[in-house]
């Protein structure tokens, strides 16, 4: 038997007003697209300021403008994100498992330094880092990026923990494994792989977070779209910025894409194990 258990299947009634909210709801769309269009068009945004993809005035080549986006904008974005979340990881793990230390005073001070990160503002801790430390705007984005996400990570590692039943550290203990041990081979593993969409989300919103280095001087994808609009002119701002915003779209839908690819080749692997652990035992047997 098909069908939701939460929803009765649509009757003939049903399924003729399901077809005529869709047929107004499609009309309603293209009526708000036509103003968008005519709006737009009225107040010459589809003149050749366009053209700063393909033939960009003051002797610059189409090359340069696309070099200059997808290779030192988007580049150093893309760089500052890859170098931050592995620590942001690392400490999050650290942060993770100390909070779920049996020593109060530890556990306690994990907290602590959760809530503190939690609450600060990433470009606070990138103008800290600026600031504070005499860090350069690379090392500041990192910086900023990597504790704030740490302790969202931590977060989402401490429900995973909580989420896998109690019985597996009792049986690691059982087996004679130490809680480093039992943590490192049996409970972590299945953290990871069950919160592998939320943490594949967080690292989406790191990347997108990393923009906040134009604040600080770090010449990502937007600062470099601002200096690409300040040298060709304001006209070219709204090209441009229609260019950032679809790089930034391809590279967040191609990471959401690639965590549903492994979170469903992760499910399968995972089935594929259970349902060759019976056949087993029967060989056995």
């Amino acid at each position: 038997m098909s069908g939701s258990v939460l929803y009765d299947a649509p009757g003939p009634r049903a399924r003729r007003l399901e077809m005529w909210g869709s047929v107004v709801f499609g009309l309603v769309i293209l009526a708000l697209g036509a103003w968008l269009v005519s709006s737009l068009s009225a107040r010459g945004i589809f003149d050749d300021r366009w053209a700063v993809y393909t033939d960009p005035p003051k002797s610059q080549s189409a090359g340069d403008v696309w070099s200059s986006l997808l290779v030192t904008g988007l580049g150093a974005t893309l760089g500052a994100a890859v170098v931050a979340a592995p620590l942001a990881m690392v400490l999050a793990l650290t942060l993770a498992v100390l909070r779920t230390s049996g020593i109060a005073l530890v556990r306690r001070t994990s907290v602590a330094v959760i809530e503190l990160l939690r609450g600060m503002p990433v470009l606070l801790m990138m103008f800290f880092g600026l600031l504070g430390f005499g860090l350069s705007s690379f090392q500041a984005v990192v910086f900023g990026l990597a504790l704030y996400n740490a302790a969202i990570v931590a977060e989402i590692l401490r429900a995973g923990l909580n989420a896998v039943p109690r019985g597996q550290a009792e049986a690691g203990t059982a087996l004679g494994l130490t809680r480093w041990q039992t943590l490192r081979m049996i409970q972590l593993p299945q953290v990871v792989r069950l919160m592998l969409p939320s943490l594949i989300s967080q690292f989406v919103v790191l990347l997108k977070d990393s923009s906040l280095g134009f604040i600080v001087g770090y010449p990502e994808l937007l600062s470099v779209m601002k200096t690409n609009y300040s040298f060709f002119g304001n006209d070219s701002r709204l090209p441009l910025f229609v260019a950032v915003a679809i790089i930034y779209l391809a590279v967040n839908l191609t990471l959401t894409r690639v965590a549903v690819f492994v979170e469903k080749r992760l499910s399968s692997h995972g089935q594929k194990a259970e349902a060759a652990l019976p056949a087993s035992a029967e060989a056995t047997v």
